[in-house]
């Protein structure tokens, strides 16, 4: 499952590259900027710095992030809040993931193709249905493979 996320990860650093806001110079840069780094050339690009930053955290920290992210967003419903909670809801194995809490927050920003955000939100909300899609593939494929065992073992039952 890494292998998707690092090329999710590779497509969202392009999509960043085309900078489209700055940082405004005077404020001080997201706690997930470290210090000395280059400052992000825009919101797009702190999400995505943003998202390397908690695919490292502990899970314990990743609990305060969700915590945080949440408020922000309950406080302040900005397509960037939108964004950075899909992300920490889109995280696999986590024990507030919630992908279709996830899309419901996306899915809005990646509609809006004039938004700021719609290119990261279009990529963030595709991986998530493509995901689904997958999981409902190998739901169908495990209830077949069941129901394989189950004949299976009725004809062994049979032959004895």
């Amino acid at each position: 499952m890494k292998a998707p996320l690092a090329a999710l990860l590779a497509i969202c650093t392009a999509l960043a590259a085309c900078g489209l806001l700055r940082a405004p110079e005077g404020t001080e840069p997201a706690p997930w900027v470290h210090a000395g780094s280059p400052r992000p050339a825009s919101d797009v690009e702190s999400l995505l710095l943003y998202f390397q930053h908690v695919n490292k955290l502990p899970g314990g920290e990743l609990g305060r992030e969700h915590d945080t992210a949440r408020q922000a967003y309950s406080r302040t419903r900005s397509d960037f809040n939108r964004v950075r909670l899909g992300m920490l809801l889109a995280l696999p194995g986590t024990s507030f993931s919630d992908e279709a809490r996830a899309l419901e927050l996306l899915e809005p920003v990646a509609k809006n193709q004039k938004g700021q955000f719609s290119g990261l939100a279009s990529l963030l909300a595709s991986h998530l249905q493509e995901r689904k899609r997958r999981d409902a593939n190998a739901q169908g494929l495990q209830q077949k493979l069941d129901a394989l065992k189950s004949l299976e073992r009725s004809m062994i039952e049979r032959q004895r």
